[in-house]
């Protein structure tokens, strides 16, 4: 049986169509959620993807927290659905706080779009388990709001707890604390960062790397040996 990977649009989404393809380019079955939905299609697992949902008015992500769509994707998370957010489905899962912290306009002010080294901290999530912890990758980064910011108490327990999931290496591109790229929940279903790793599955497009796709190869074996 095919797994199934739900992935959210909201209005201003940028990167739905991108991310149905890295899914299928994987080996698993995309299936499309619309944001006023709140039945996921009986999915085994749910991206929410990148872009400017609703135009990122008030805060990034803010608007979006409220779809209806998000009342069922808490509920699943919180009973161990894998969930990864990228880059704005980072800041939706913040908003949710289905992962601590927050996201606030890049430090320089501006929009940044790079091919970003990161190093692998945990590989030990539904996502990321196809990568070796210390690994160095690359993956594309673009953003306006991606400095990821925490009180120090939280950025303690995510250090301690082994919690993230990624770091910037070489330069840090928007000032995010602590270098970090991407963190996890304490129990590892819930995933987010940063850069697309959507954008980085096919040698033939992009960046001409592949280091995206072991995300979507991860959640594949998680989803079939579960």
């Amino acid at each position: 049986m095919t797994a199934r990977i739900g992935v959210v649009t909201f209005p201003g989404s940028l990167d739905d169509r991108d991310t149905r393809r890295a899914i299928r380019v994987a080996g698993a079955e995309p299936v499309a959620l619309w944001h006023k939905d709140k039945d996921l299609k009986q999915v085994d697992a749910v991206v929410l993807c990148g872009g400017f949902s609703y135009g990122d008015y008030l805060r990034a992500g803010a608007i979006a927290r409220f779809s209806p769509v998000m009342d069922t994707v808490i509920d699943q998370a919180r009973a161990g659905m894998p969930v990864l957010g990228i880059c704005n489905g980072f800041q939706i899962l913040t908003e949710a706080h289905l992962l601590p912290g927050g996201m606030l306009g890049n430090d320089h002010l501006h929009f940044i779009c790079r091919d970003q080294k990161l190093r692998v901290e945990n590989a030990d999530t539904a996502w990321t388990a196809d990568y070796t912890a210390g690994q160095k990758i690359h993956i594309p980064l673009k953003n306006m709001d991606g400095r990821y910011v925490a009180d120090r108490r939280t950025l303690d327990e995510l250090e301690a707890e082994g919690r993230v999931a990624f770091r910037y290496l070489d330069v840090n591109p928007n000032g995010s604390l602590n270098d970090i790229a991407g963190i996890t929940n304490a129990e590892g279903n819930v995933v987010g960062l940063m850069p697309h790793p959507e954008h980085a599955v096919e040698s033939l497009i992009g960046t001409g790397r592949t280091d995206g796709l072991p995300f979507f190869t991860s959640i594949l074996k998680k989803l079939v040996t579960a």
